[in-house]
């Protein structure tokens, strides 16, 4: 039994979720997600809420129910709110500036990086050694978050690198003299 799968997800005003062609598309202010459903898994859009429940007694019906009600749950987020990771560089002569739809990482190599920001989602600078990104899909705002921090990873010596807001980077003590 899944204590997050029980709970429906509520629809808040101005946010209409439909259900067809196995699809469950959630429409608000901010835009508009949708994700494939699972045969596993049954669907019902009732009266401002979205009910998730296992289709039949399997496992794999009960493994999948928290998990589809998390992406609804998701969705109607991504929607209404957005989502948003903030990363922060630590380095002398480590900066970033947002220019358009690139993102020009300078990060210590003998060349800037530029990295293309993708369809849907939003990079700000508010300061060289900030960079927020936001957009209405969870996934993909992680997913370019990670990628941008892959360029150069907070090392665990001194701390230089990219890291998330609020990441605790386990530092180590170095040579004993």
């Amino acid at each position: 039994m899944s204590r997050i799968g029980k709970r429906p997800v509520s629809v808040p005003a101005g946010v209409t979720a439909t259900l067809a062609d196995g699809r469950l598309s959630v429409k608000g202010p901010k835009g508009e997600l949708s994700i494939v459903t699972h045969d596993d898994i049954s669907y019902a859009v009732e009266d401002g809420r979205i009910s998730v429940g296992p289709a039949n007694t399997t496992r794999r019906a009960r493994d999948f129910w928290g998990m589809q009600r998390t992406l609804v749950q998701n969705l109607v987020t991504g929607v209404t709110e957005g989502f948003t990771k903030t990363l922060e560089i630590t380095g002398v002569g480590y900066r970033a500036n947002a220019q358009g739809n690139t993102l020009k990482l300078q990060l210590g190599y003998s060349h800037d990086v530029d990295f293309a920001i993708p369809e849907g989602i939003t990079v700000k600078t508010p300061d060289q050694t900030t960079v927020e990104i936001s957009g209405i899909d969870r996934q993909k705002v992680g997913q370019v978050a990670a990628e941008i921090r892959r360029w150069r990873k907070p090392e665990p010596y001194k701390g230089k690198g990219i890291k998330y807001r609020g990441e605790f980077i386990f530092r180590k003590e170095g040579k004993k003299k």
